[in-house]
């Protein structure tokens, strides 16, 4: 049994009753037997589904994002943004998946060869909790869409946004058993990777979660997409403009209460710029508006859990005796964590080397490219890095040297539908959206026709 409780006030919202081991068993098995009437079904038929599901999502968006809001206390507005960005990417599936899923006729000495896009069969997610709905998304639109079965393991603190998931599919008409939600415990995932019916796996969390899913799926010899953690840099050149670039930098880091793989959370200012950019940083982390998460105006919220803010805390406060400083906020009031700067952040210090997950941004500062592009590089992450800068040859010349799955330059690194989204180094493997996202999960069948 997993109860939520409100983290803005403390309050139990719902109780949710785990499965059974013979109801998980059947829920497997519901899938398995959806899945061979499913994949059968035209694609016009599946996208036309997406699209209705894109509707019900904006149809349902204040209800969807307050759940969301209450569960894990993420700002309404960013709630509600969220829902609508779901929407948009059933839209996007709906319209490219044809041609993205369309065979491939590649010529050789056959009188006929080509590669068909064919699902696997039954993919399971397990995703986290920051992102409730997106994350979901992320997933089971192309896994769909390409006819597989879905079956999601949500976060314990976000059940009823699982139960609403699985309840806004089968409101736009997708067949019963397509996509279910599996109220079940972590320690429970290795038992549904077991089944025979299940091919694969998409787990959105922390690094060590994603190397036990990943090492039981690898034993199974059954395919693992993993999106892990981040601790992105966001690097200013002094040629930067550095109004846009603070404003570009708070975003990055402070939207979702900083509770984002792909935040910004290393700042590395270039040594001349420095002063400036942090008087023009401090008032406007100073003047963001925290408080109730419910309430349309508040930008930060809370954590989604004490224990969150409390890991927070310790964070801060191991590298402010390791010799950082702070700047401005620092302090935490339950699940509450104040947006938090702290400058004179050096390599080995707690906010450089490990991943902050919440309101903390950590300020380092350097003279060269050269030594901006080793302290990109000194962490074991590699999700994204931002650039920001004036020259676009210099951006162009650095590009190829950082170890990052994306390098987006003058904008915070941000997940877009139409491109593929995903890390390298500890950050996991295979890529999410774009072409690549629906084909994670097919058989990439050669045929050739002598």
């Amino acid at each position: 049994m997993a109860t939520s409780v409100n983290p803005y006030n403390g309050k139990k919202l719902y109780t949710i009753q785990e499965l059974s081991q013979a109801g998980l068993k059947a829920r497997i098995s519901i899938a398995q037997k959806a899945f061979q009437s499913w994949k059968t079904q035209p694609l016009e038929k599946r996208c036309s589904l997406l699209r209705q599901t894109g509707t019900v999502l904006r149809n349902r968006k204040r209800e969807l994002a307050q759940t969301m809001t209450l569960e894990m206390g993420k700002p309404i507005t960013q709630a509600i943004a969220e829902i609508e960005k779901c929407a948009w990417l059933c839209d996007y599936y709906a319209d490219q998946a044809p041609g993205q899923l369309g065979e491939e006729t590649i010529e050789t000495d056959a009188a006929q060869s080509f590669v068909r896009f064919d699902p696997l069969g039954v993919v399971l997610g397990v995703m986290p909790w920051n992102y409730p709905f997106w994350q979901v998304f992320r997933f089971a639109a192309p896994a769909l869409t390409a006819g597989n079965a879905a079956l999601l393991k949500h976060a314990s603190n976000v059940w009823k946004c699982g139960e609403l998931l699985e309840s806004v599919f089968r409101e736009a008409g997708y067949p019963k058993g397509v996509f279910q939600f599996l109220p079940i415990g972590s320690e429970r995932v290795g038992q549904v990777l077991e089944h025979p019916a299940v091919q694969g796996v998409s787990l959105t969390g922390s690094t060590p979660a994603g190397a036990a899913v990943a090492s039981r799926a690898g034993s199974l010899i059954k395919k693992s997409v993993l999106e892990l953690g981040g601790s992105n840099a966001l690097v200013v050149f002094e040629d930067a403009a550095l109004g846009s670039a603070v404003e570009t930098c708070v975003q990055a880091r402070f939207q979702n209460t900083g509770q984002s793989c792909i935040a910004g959370k290393r700042l590395l200012l270039q040594e001349s710029i420095a002063d400036p950019f942090l008087d023009l940083l401090r008032d406007k982390v100073v003047a963001l508006r925290s408080g109730d998460p419910e309430d349309s105006d508040t930008f930060i919220g809370v954590l989604a859990r004490e224990d969150l803010a409390k890991d927070l805390e310790r964070q801060m406060n191991d590298s402010l005796a390791e010799g950082a400083s702070l700047l401005c906020g620092g302090k935490r009031r339950g699940a509450y964590f104040e947006p938090t700067v702290l400058t004179g952040v050096k390599p080995g210090m707690s906010v450089f080397d490990q991943e902050t997950f919440g309101p903390l941004l950590a300020v380092t500062t350097f003279k060269t490219e050269e030594e901006a592009v080793a302290l990109v590089n000194r962490s074991e992450f590699g999700l994204g890095v931002s650039l920001f800068t004036a020259s676009l040859e210099r951006a162009h010349r650095l590009i190829p040297q950082l170890d990052e799955g994306a390098v987006f330059v003058n904008e915070l690194v941000k997940s877009d539908p139409r491109l593929p989204f995903g890390g390298v180094k500890i950050s996991g493997y295979g890529r999410e959206l774009s072409l690549d996202g629906i084909r994670e999960f097919v058989n990439k069948k050669t045929v050739f026709i002598s």
